[in-house]
């Protein structure tokens, strides 16, 4: 009888138009993957074996395969919205539960935390080690990202750092060096730098050419806010450039090659009182003159850096290709705060669907691979964006029509059947 067929066939196909009518419902849906129904025959079992002219008893679903194809990015207008390039999930906290997600269309509540649109912390590393330049150089401590949003506490300059070049044809100047006569000095610079209160101050660094005997030597004079040329103390408002020796001036010498020699290349100034006295704490810098060259040609500056800022608050949040979140403030200073993490498995298919497009890891997924974005096996991000559904829409719609003969035929099968069953009842 083939009725047994006919039924499992039915049953297939209609699974079969929901997997499809479930993929098209989701078109819409960021980060949806969609799924395949996966059919097989079924045979009747035999104790020793089958025969030559056994017949299948009809088809069974064994399987709903979701498809991890990347799906189109769309540009949206929140630039915390992140869609994945490449391979991998974001890692999500539901109440210290593990969850996986292709949708990244986040957004801060009113403590500061990550979340995605039904309410889940974004995990990632919440401690960076940044260099002088505040690049990322490494990551530590996962947990549920959260963005400061209270002022950014002022922080007083305890380094600059120079690279210049200065003309090796300066001619030396013929008088001391006073800072408001230029003849007296051949090249000077000028940065903001700042003090434990976050106060800007204008630091003036004057760059004098020894005369002979002495040959390649500049001093280096510093002065802060500054100087008053009728003051009697010309003194006044200078650093001392060379505090460990008790000078006014650090010097700089260079080789016969134009290089700076290492061991002048660093000073420290002695601590110097911002007045009134007591109102701020004295301020020592750390100068580094590194790298800095002494050829012929205009003099000039190549890299100016120094680590202080003042308060600021947080007017925007950033985040780049490798899932480095930056907060930008009203100082002008960006400065990343948190950083993403993205989750790789040996065998995604094996990941179980739990609906608002997140997945749960299992026994069959393979170890939890975790990567920052654009690191080892794991894609870049990409801000300001969402992943479209990897639904093909004509392909689908083009499936619903063949599924839905497939539904008609089986169907005719036990129409046939019937039509069969009815002959026999009625032989005389």
């Amino acid at each position: 009888m083939s009725f047994q067929q006919g039924l499992s066939g039915l049953a297939a196909a209609s699974k079969n138009l929901d997997v499809l009518g479930n993929n098209i419902a989701n078109v819409g849906t960021v980060g949806f993957k969609s799924s395949r129904a996966e059919f097989a025959d079924v045979y009747a079992n035999s104790l020793y074996g089958s025969g030559g002219v056994q017949i299948g008893i009809g088809t069974q679903i064994v399987k709903v395969a979701q498809q991890f194809t990347q799906g189109n990015i769309s540009l949206t207008n929140n630039p915390l919205d992140v869609a994945i390039n490449g391979d991998g999930f974001f890692r999500l906290n539901d109440n210290g539960a593990v969850l996986y997600s292709r949708n990244g269309q986040f957004h801060l509540d009113k403590d500061g935390y990550l979340i995605n649109n039904t309410g889940l912390n974004v995990m990632g590393y919440t401690s960076l080690t940044l260099d002088l330049n505040n690049n990322v150089v490494g990551a530590a401590n996962l947990g549920n990202i959260r963005i400061d949003l209270n002022d950014l506490q002022p922080q007083p300059t305890t380094t600059h750092a120079a690279v210049l070049n200065l003309d090796a044809t300066s001619v030396p100047p013929t008088a001391a060096f006073v800072p408001w006569d230029a003849t007296t000095y051949n090249f000077s610079t000028t940065t903001t730098v700042y003090d434990s209160l976050g106060t800007a101050h204008s630091l003036t660094l004057y760059y004098a050419k020894q005369a002979a005997p002495t040959v390649n030597t500049w001093d280096v004079y510093g002065y802060l806010d500054g100087y008053d040329p009728t003051m009697t103390n010309p003194a006044t408002n200078q650093l001392d450039m060379n505090g460990a020796a008790a000078g006014v001036a650090h010097t700089l010498q260079f080789d016969n090659a134009g290089t700076l020699v290492t061991a002048t290349a660093n000073t420290t100034n002695a601590p110097y009182t911002i007045p009134p006295a007591g109102s701020t704490q004295d301020l020592t810098i750390a100068f580094s003159f590194a790298g800095s060259t002494q050829y012929a040609g205009e003099s000039g500056l190549t890299a100016l850096s120094q680590d202080g800022f003042a308060r600021g608050r947080v007017v925007g949040v950033s985040i780049d290709e490798s899932g480095v979140i930056s907060g930008r403030y009203t100082n002008g200073l960006t400065r990343p705060l948190q950083q993403l993490v993205i989750a790789n498995f040996r065998n995604p298919n094996a990941l179980v669907t739990l609906g608002n497009n997140t997945w749960a890891a299992n026994s069959e997924t393979g170890t939890e691979i975790l990567n920052t974005p654009g690191q080892g096996i794991a894609g870049v991000v990409q801000a300001g964006s969402t992943e479209d559904a990897n639904v093909d829409l004509t392909q689908e719609l083009v499936n619903l029509i063949v599924a839905q003969r497939l539904y008609q035929a089986n169907a005719q099968t036990i129409r046939a059947q019937d039509q069969i069953l009815q002959t026999l009842v009625n032989l005389r």
